[in-house]
């Protein structure tokens, strides 16, 4: 399987959380390996009647892999998929998210398959693949280096996949079959939430929204004003530059040296219409917001 990139932010670079989960996997495979040591696996594995004994192996079934090609998968999956979700996500909902669709793995075994020994991270890789395919429906992937697919018609055969061969096997043997079925089930839901993204949404509405105090106005992302508002700052400045073609009856005269009350008045506004224009209406100052109705007023009172 090699991963098809379409610009430089697609670079399948292994990001901090995908490397340690990479790391501890291959950590115990290295353990078991070469200390001769399949009791590490008994140990890490989940057994249906040990739960209030061993409760761990909730979670630790998914470090562990019978042979080479499903920690390769695991290894595989994580780098290429992984490293660009936890990208967008950031390290800690991606873990989270990954431990979900493990846990959703081992319930649908524990409901279907719970005679058998439970291990492999097949569960929460299925589920990065899920939201892999969600986020980035046409991104190909090319399988065993040759035969080009999007990953959406991927994720959907290895779904149907699982399925068929659970159903062939009974729930006996020692593919993790329904265990596959609960991680897309799990990573399903869980992105039908939106958990991942809620925290961000969050963000971006306190970040737009306006000041309505005295103080100096907070530094906000530049944007465009607001249909109504552009609407009224244009009449405004429509009315603004009418007005000062219009000849005024002669006034007292103005001190020397002095700016003349207009002229001031329009440097005011100049200043708070080009703020606008820079930052939008909500970095307006409780006093520029008096000059913009003050002159809005008088504007619409001299029609």
């Amino acid at each position: 399987m090699a991963f098809s990139v379409s610009d430089e932010s697609d670079s399948p670079r292994v990001t901090p959380a995908v490397r340690w989960l990479i790391g501890i996997n291959i950590l115990i495979a290295f353990l078991e390996l070469t200390l001769d040591r399949p009791d590490i696996i008994r140990a890490l594995e989940f057994v249906e009647g040990d739960l209030s004994g061993r409760w761990w192996t909730v979670v630790t079934h998914l470090f562990v892999h019978e042979g080479l090609w499903p920690l390769v998968f695991t290894v595989v999956t994580l780098a290429l998929f992984g490293s660009r979700l936890e990208r967008v996500w950031g390290a800690g909902a991606f873990v989270r998210y990954y431990i979900i669709c493990g846990l959703g793995g081992w319930l649908a075994h524990l409901m279907f398959a719970r005679d058998v020994p439970l291990i492999g991270a097949v569960a929460a890789d299925y589920g990065v693949m899920l939201a892999y395919a969600v986020r980035w429906p046409d991104d190909e992937v090319y399988l065993f280096f040759a035969v080009p697919i999007k990953v959406k018609w991927l994720v959907a055969a290895l779904a149907v996949t699982s399925l068929v061969f659970g159903i062939m096997h009974d729930g006996t043997g020692s593919t993790a079959h329904f265990a596959s079925l609960g991680g897309f089930v799990a990573g399903y839901l869980y992105l039908q939430a939106g958990a991942s993204g809620s925290l961000q949404r969050l963000k971006q509405r306190v970040s737009h929204a306006p000041d309505i105090t005295d103080d100096p106005p907070r530094a906000i992302p530049r944007s465009a004003p607001r249909p109504r508002e552009r609407q009224d700052i244009d009449d405004i400045v429509a009315r603004s530059n009418k007005a000062t073609v219009v000849k005024r009856p002669a006034s007292a005269p103005v001190p020397r040296g002095a700016a003349p009350p207009s002229v001031r008045v329009g440097e005011e506004l100049d200043s708070v219409l080009d703020k606008i224009n820079r930052f939008g209406m909500g970095s307006l100052t409780a006093d520029e917001r008096r000059v913009l109705d003050e002159t809005s007023r008088r504007l619409k009172n001299r029609d």
